[in-house]
């Protein structure tokens, strides 16, 4: 049955886990914009995400629910928020019990996610099949946004980021105007995913040595300590951006290195090239589901991580700079 797209004034796009899913969600949420033109969207996030959707050029409104565990009073708190925003329109694009409760008490008129969760309580819905791992990320995304009436035309990620954001940053290491960045995320929040420190370490010894290139090392604060520890000998911004800050800072590298993790899609998202390390025996964890798409990307995959060397990386590494 199709949206009427004249009765839908204000639509709630919700995507409140990591930073990089949420990212993999932008042309769904573009979608719902070209689909819905009149229509005034609302994205709900993660705190520690707000920045990055407020880079989003074509969002209204940018609210807050964090990723945890609510009491009743929470919930309904929220509900009151979206009946307040009138909303006609909510897609849920990570499935939660208690956005479906929310959404269902606020009176939406059209609720989209997957059948989990409490999916009953959604009046559009489709089985959560995701843990497959056939289709990239964004097209399961897509997936919910066209159960919603949205025409699929863009799936190109974008930010609207300043880079004026990190010149101080750059000045202070002495690297303003370099145009051999090469950045490396040698951390993961998954320790499955977790390609060796040590030769993450090496091969940007060889990348400096080698390849004349000046690398700089990121992370979130909370790699900070293990960054100090293993990275003293680079410039290392580990725990001094915001997401906001790093994806300029990855603008003006011309590669990143990293595992499977979010700076993958955000470099994806300022067309930066990602030379990525991935295991590709788990399905729901393979680069078909989470590769990187900007331009000139590569992989290097393989069904156990200890089995990538350095000097395959580098080979691929050095393929990308071309």
């Amino acid at each position: 049955m199709k949206v009427p797209v004249e009765s839908i004034k204000n639509i709630l796009l919700v995507r409140n886990d990591r930073f990089g899913e949420f990212l993999l969600n932008i042309p769904a949420f573009r979608a719902i914009r070209q689909s819905f033109p009149s229509a005034r969207l609302v994205l709900a996030v993660n705190p520690y995400v707000e920045g990055l959707a407020r880079c989003i050029d074509f969002v209204d409104k940018v609210i807050v629910w964090e990723n945890s565990r609510h009491g009743l009073g929470q919930m309904m708190h929220f509900s009151n928020i979206l009946k307040g925003e009138r909303i006609d329109l909510c897609i849920i694009f990570n499935p939660s019990k208690e956005l479906n409760i929310i959404s269902f008490l606020a009176g939406v008129s059209v609720r989209v996610g997957y059948d989990r969760k409490w999916g009953f309580l959604l009046n559009r819905k489709i089985q959560d099949k995701k843990y497959l791992g056939q289709k990239h990320e964004i097209d399961y995304n897509l997936e919910l946004a066209a159960l919603a009436g949205a025409r699929i035309t863009d799936k190109s990620l974008s930010l609207r980021i300043d880079n004026s954001l990190i010149r101080g940053l750059l000045r202070q290491a002495s690297i303003e105007g370099c145009r051999n960045l090469v950045a490396i995320h040698p951390w993961t929040s998954d320790p499955i995913k977790q390609w060796s420190v040590d030769k993450f370490k090496e091969l940007a010894r060889r990348l400096e040595n080698d390849s004349g290139n000046k690398v700089i090392i990121i992370g979130g604060k909370e790699e900070a300590d293990k960054s100090q520890k293993y990275f003293s000998d680079f410039i290392d911004f580990t725990g001094k951006t915001t997401l906001a800050e790093l994806a300029a800072l990855l603008k003006e590298c011309k590669l990143l290195i990293s595992g499977d993790s979010g700076p993958v899609h955000l470099a994806s998202c300022v067309g930066t090239p990602v030379v990525a390390i991935f295991r590709n025996d788990i399905p729901g964890k393979s680069p078909v589901r989470w590769g990187p798409v900007s331009m000139g990307s590569s992989v290097v995959e393989k069904p156990s991580l200890e089995d990538i060397t350095v000097e395959e990386v580098f080979a691929k590494v050095k393929i990308c700079l071309g």
